[in-house]
């Protein structure tokens, strides 16, 4: 039999089958569901590659260290017993010297459980991976929308006229949903393409706006200034519907399109002819990723993008929206569970009395109205003692995260680390306690794709050893911590179903999407969905906004540069990149023999010129050094990258260079844009330094 599931990559949330056969399983394609968001089955390298996750060196039973990197196997029921029992005591000195990180890699049902632990034991020190990518937008589109999520479905990007693609490289990173483009274009769609890099998407464009990283707010400013000037912005729309249109107005005059291209090296005659393309758009979208939010400004960039696209009155209406892209499977479905330091499950703020007491009603335990501390900022007060104890779901923070070196000592003076996952990790082998958790293909649950589209994945393969599933890991945990209670206020759950129950009882998104109404509608229902009998909203903000007064708020934002620019001792722009055959860590398409043999390794971007000035030869070996780190990687010449800036992808560790200076607001660290210095250096001493990276954990 056929069993449906959800692939366990990007945020697309595409479907496909994986059925059991005498020699083994085998995956086929969903091409008889309907409505599902990759129409006809299709997937890209790395859903096809999927079965290769079942790898020989998976976590099977749980596992306690006798020092670093050396463990001994022990039982169940002494890992759930000694979890527990740390947490616990560690809680009862100072609940917020306790850490939990929560996965986008994993279902709804125990995203919601890991923060409902946290928050049952005192603190709201959770968070999870959209610190380090869509933070920004969560945060920016609330402040303009009073929401921070995708406006709008991939059909409406298919509507569009135009499409605006920024800091965003749809075609590598989401290379299904970037079938949606491809179908407007080919119906006459323009496409805009701003990026530092001339990359697989900006091929597709009909507009190239090759911006220097880190200049997107002055660039939305010169855009909105020609709008402004030339009274295409939507007069009705402005007036009814938004506040804050006279100082916008102000702020924008100062960047005429000659200013902006000073700062951004866009000709202007190009943000000209884009700014009115996009204006003049009978329906359009902009879509943006990691290019627009990893930024100290990332708040104020996506607020600024929010506003264009507000001012011009692509809203509220199909075939138009804001539609940010999320990286991993279920980074939607961890915002909307609480997976945040800021919020409860819905965006119900902790620091609001009313909500606080709705939700110590609910769990019948008192809750914290303090803000809790992101995963950055909990690597800086590990580093001070403050933080003590650490559990991690599902991520692997010693690659993942900016300046990787800094989180690489914080994990190692903690006094107890508890990493859950499903292969060994270089963060794994820093752990106390290590608990082995189960593939998505190996138990179900729900998950929340990039379009507020919430769909059931369904057990296909047995788990391997003593691997158990994420919820029932963490409901175990609960209960040995001494949350037995009947109900809401305990951890008595016997599966995902029932827990997906409680969130419909206490997340106003999700009250209509019940576990029987996902098994029944494979291609899912889009939150909001306030009853059983909604079908579903496929478009935001028809009406108005979810802000107070019911109006999109404008937001006026000067350029200002990156947390760090080049100088005489580092005179160049890091930006890192992904490639289409590789997810993040390494962790799961790195273990594909066919993905790593096509997507072996890492190569430095260099612009001929900066080759020749700093003797760089193709295929040779790089060192690339900043005030952080040092790493090593073959060089590409290419003019997709412009001079003075260097581009390399972060898969396999090149976070130990990057900076984690943070945006103010979204606490997003300044990853996309750091100085940097470059130098030719032969095989050995590549190899050496390889190595010595290897050794000590900071590179896959």
């Amino acid at each position: 039999m056929r069993v449906p599931v959800v692939c366990p990559y990007c945020g697309v949330g595409c479907r496909l089958y994986i059925e059991k056969t005498p020699e083994g399983y085998r995956l086929d394609y969903a091409d008889d569901i309907l409505g599902i968001p990759n129409e006809k089955g299709s997937l890209c390298p790395k859903g096809n590659a999927v079965l290769d996750l079942f790898s020989k060196d998976r976590l099977k039973k749980p596992l306690k260290a006798k020092e670093e990197g050396k463990f001994v196997e022990i039982s169940w029921g002494n890992a759930i017993k000694e979890v527990a029992i740390r947490l616990r005591e560690i809680a009862k000195d100072d609940p917020n010297q306790l850490m939990f990180f929560g996965s986008a890699k994993t279902y709804n049902e125990p995203n919601y459980l890991i923060q409902k632990l946290a928050r049952m034991l005192g603190t709201n020190n959770i968070d999870h991976c959209a610190r380090l990518c869509h933070s920004s937008t969560v945060a920016g589109l609330k402040a303009v929308f009073g929401a921070g999520a995708m406006t709008n479905t991939y059909r409406d990007i298919e509507m569009a006229d135009v499409i605006v693609i920024w800091g965003h490289n749809y075609a590598e990173t989401h290379p299904v949903g970037f079938r949606y483009v491809l179908k407007a274009k080919e119906r006459g769609a323009k496409v805009i393409v701003v990026d530092p890099r001339y990359t697989r998407t900006a091929w597709f464009s009909d507009i190239f706006l090759q911006l220097h990283p880190g200049t997107d707010i002055a660039l939305a400013n010169g855009m909105m200034h020609v709008i402004i000037k030339h009274g295409l912005y939507d007069k009705d729309f402005v007036e009814k519907r938004t506040v804050g249109f006279s100082e916008l107005k102000k702020t924008v005059e100062k960047y005429s399109p000659e200013r902006v291209e000073e700062i951004t090296g866009v000709p202007a005659e190009l943000i000209e002819e884009a700014a009115v393309t996009f204006a003049r758009a009978e329906n359009a979208v902009i879509t943006w990723a990691m290019g627009l939010t990893q930024s100290v400004h990332g708040y104020d960039n996506v607020r600024a993008i929010a506003t264009l696209i507000a001012i011009t009155g692509h809203i509220g209406r199909p075939g138009n929206g804001a539609s940010p892209m999320r990286g991993q499977n279920n980074v939607q479905g961890a915002c909307d569970l609480g997976v945040l330091p800021n919020v409860f499950p819905g965006y119900q703020a902790v620091t609001d009395p009313d909500k606080r007491k709705a939700f110590e009603k609910f769990w019948r335990v008192p809750l914290s109205g303090e803000v809790g501390l992101t995963t950055v900022e909990a690597t800086h007060e590990a580093l001070r003692g403050r933080v003590r104890a650490y559990y991690i779901m599902g991520e692997n923070p010693v690659i993942s995260e900016a300046n990787s070196r800094n989180v690489l000592r914080a994990l190692r003076k903690l006094e107890f680390l508890v990493v859950q996952d499903i292969f060994p990790t270089e963060t794994t082998r820093l752990a106390d306690i290590v608990l082995p958790a189960t593939s998505m293909l190996e138990n179900e649950g729900s998950l929340t794709n990039t379009e507020r589209r919430v769909q059931w994945s369904f057990k296909a393969i047995e788990p391997p050893g003593e691997a158990r599933p994420d919820w029932w890991i963490v409901s175990e945990i609960g209960k040995a911590a001494g949350f037995t209670r009947s109900g809401t206020g305990g951890f008595n759950y016997n599966s995902p179903e029932e827990i997906l129950r409680e969130i419909n009882a206490i997340v106003p998104q999700y009250r209509g999407i019940t576990p029987e109404r996902l098994k029944r509608n494979l291609a899912g229902i889009h939150w909001p969905c306030p009853s059983e009998d909604h079908p579903g909203t496929r478009v935001l903000y028809a009406g108005g906004f979810l802000t107070p007064d019911g109006k999109a708020h404008l937001a006026s934002v000067d350029h200002r540069p990156p947390a760090e620019t080049p100088d005489e001792e580092y005179p160049l722009t890091l930006t890192t990149v992904r490639y289409v055959g590789h997810f993040h860590t390494l962790t799961m398409t790195g273990r594909s023999e066919l993905l790593r043999k096509r997507w072996r390794e890492p190569f430095l971007e260099v612009h001929p010129n900066d080759a020749e000035r700093f003797e760089l030869k193709e295929g040779r070996w790089a060192l690339i050094e900043t005030r952080r780190g040092r790493y090593v990687a073959r060089v590409k010449v290419t003019t997709a990258v412009k001079p003075g800036v260097v581009a390399i992808p972060w898969h396999w560790g090149a976070n130990v260079l990057t900076n984690d200076a943070l945006d103010p607001v979204s606490k997003i660290p300044d990853t996309k844009a750091c100085a940097c210095r470059v130098k030719p250096i032969g095989d050995a001493e590549a190899k050496r330094i390889l190595e010595e990276l290897r050794n000590e954990g900071v590179v896959a």
